[in-house]
């Protein structure tokens, strides 16, 4: 069986945390620990494309997985080298063979909501109703109670330096990547990248956010092929909409074991406990 294919590769992911004196409310000094954050600018073969504001804890599988989500690159086969400098906040995107229709695609720009910088290229839309989610898996209540609980005990930058927002993949109640960044939409992005890396399908997958689940963060848990997407926080109308137009089973408010479930209903399965068979 051959190697898989993997792109060249930096490893430059960043410290992600800095240490500030604070003055408490009994005017002790502290040194306290704060979140990196750090300008990244995004180079496809020589032209630039962006630039995000990131924790740089995953700079090369962030970039994958930008590049991933835009739709700018097809499959991670077209990559040839990602290449991060932090001396020049940039990070250089070679291909194999270029990129067709390039400068189209970059013509048609949407500032998001996501936190510090989100922009989406083209007619992402268009593509919403091409996509198809697997309608025969299930999420039962008892996964979705562990899932949360291993979130919660999870070691995470935000319990000790706060101002970042987490996104994880989980298979079942086990999470396979967790990444946090200043950005909702960056996390995201990350773990797209690591997917696009790994080879791993969404199809069947759980994806966790801390953050709010707005159109953004819809329409690329429906490109990542994730039937299933879970989130501490609320949801946006356009949020809704979407997710109900592609068929995502989305469920939001979820902590402890409380959530609330607002689309996707037929691939949720709820526990049955004594209260219920009485």
């Amino acid at each position: 069986m051959g190697k898989t294919y993997r792109p060249k590769l930096t490893n430059a992911g960043r410290p992600l945390t800095f240490e500030v004196e604070a003055v408490n409310e009994r005017g002790e000094r502290l040194a306290t620990p704060i979140a990196g954050e750090h300008p990244l600018t995004l180079y496809l073969d020589k032209r630039e494309i962006v630039t995000l504001m990131t924790l740089g804890q995953a700079p090369e599988a962030l970039t994958i997985g930008y590049l991933r989500n835009q739709r700018l690159v097809g499959s991670i086969d077209e990559i040839a080298a990602v290449q991060v400098d932090w001396e020049t906040d940039s990070v250089a995107v070679t291909t194999r063979k270029g990129v067709k229709g390039l400068r189209e695609r970059l013509s048609k720009r949407t500032v998001t909501t996501g936190c510090g910088q989100g922009t989406m290229f083209g007619d992402l839309m268009d593509e919403i109703d091409s996509i198809r989610l697997r309608d025969d898996v299930r999420l039962k209540e008892e996964t979705l109670h562990a899932l949360l609980d291993a979130v919660r005990r999870h070691e995470t930058i935000y319990k000790s330096a706060g101002a970042v927002h987490g996104c994880a993949l989980a298979a079942g109640g086990e999470i396979l990547y967790f990444v946090e960044d200043v950005g909702r939409h960056n996390a995201v992005d990350a773990i797209a990248g690591l997917m696009w890396l790994d080879r791993v399908d969404g199809c069947d997958k759980i994806f966790y956010t801390t953050g709010r689940l707005t159109s953004e963060m819809v329409i690329k848990a429906a490109q990542m092929q994730i039937p299933f997407l879970v989130s501490r926080s609320g949801l946006t109308e356009m949020g809704h909409k979407i997710a109900s137009r592609v068929g995502i089973t989305m469920l939001g408010r979820a902590v402890g074991k409380h959530y609330l479930l607002f689309t996707g209903n037929h691939r949720f399965v709820k526990q049955i406990g004594p209260t219920m068979l009485a």
